[in-house]
């Protein structure tokens, strides 16, 4: 299951909405090994395309460098889908190379509301979790 805050779920959506038509992507960064995202890293979309993304490798490169220094990891790798649902591609599914991270979706294709859903993508299988979104986190360990 994945438990967010609503601050991050709103900056996702905003990005997406802002990038809309292409597609959004990003990450959410957290501490290492806590599974609690923290921080709303938007990145650029290299394919500027309204169905395809791919993180630019330069950008990617320094980005996942300042997370392994501040003992960060990528809690949630995001993108949106701007004319369907939110449901991996098959292209989405073969670049999924973060066994730990959240894979979540936004659809924008209602320009009224959003569709979110996470998924956690292993060895080309999808498994879809819940989402549940919290103002803040509950302090303790996660």
């Amino acid at each position: 299951m994945l438990v967010i805050r609503a601050d991050l779920v709103e900056a996702m959506v905003a990005h997406a909405r802002a990038d809309h038509p292409d597609e959004a992507c990003g990450v959410l960064a957290g501490p290492e090994g806590s599974d609690r995202p923290e921080r709303h890293i938007p990145m650029l979309n290299a394919e500027r395309s309204p169905t395809f993304y791919r993180f630019d490798s330069g950008e990617q490169l320094k980005v996942w460098r300042e997370m392994e220094n501040a003992d960060d990891a990528p809690i949630v790798i995001y993108h949106s889908h701007t004319a369907t649902e939110a449901y991996p591609s098959r292209t989405d599914i073969s670049y999924a190379s973060e066994p730990d991270a959240h894979y979540v979706l936004v659809s924008t294709r209602d320009p009224d509301r959003h569709e979110l859903r996470s998924y956690r993508i292993l060895d080309g299988v999808v498994d879809e979790e819940p989402v549940t979104v919290v103002e803040q986190y509950q302090e303790g360990p996660q």
